[in-house]
């Protein structure tokens, strides 16, 4: 899908943060999307996480250091859910992370038509 970048598709992954230092403990580090195009270092940014591309394969609609900025909150055992911006796009969008210790799944839907989700692995 073209309408949400790559880095949304972190979103789709990392849509985590407001004040508990054990949630940015969660998803923080480095992890590589599952196509093997994109790695995003997770951290955080004021308030909230900040899921930044640290390598790009093929650089395009996405570069390095373009971020994303995740205002989420749990959602159950292993899942958070809230919002996404990209400052490069001017985009919100609505988030959920699935995650364990090693991988994790991200979700991002724009006015809850446009959506995707994306594979992610924890770098050793």
């Amino acid at each position: 899908m073209n309408g949400l970048p790559s880095i949304a598709a972190f979103a789709a992954l990392v849509t985590l943060a407001s004040g508990a230092p054990a949630q940015a403990d969660i998803t923080k580090g480095i992890w590589h999307r599952e196509d093997g195009n994109a790695r995003v270092r997770v951290a955080p940014c004021g308030d909230a996480l900040c899921a930044i591309n640290v390598w790009i394969r093929e650089p395009g609609d996405e570069k390095v250091g373009d971020r994303l900025v995740l205002n989420v909150k749990p959602a159950g055992p292993g899942v958070y859910e809230g919002t996404a911006f990209d400052p490069q796009r001017n985009l919100s969008f609505a988030s959920r992370i699935t995650f364990s210790e090693s991988r994790m799944t991200t979700s991002g839907c724009v006015l809850k038509i446009l959506c995707k989700s994306v594979g992610w692995s924890r770098a050793p």
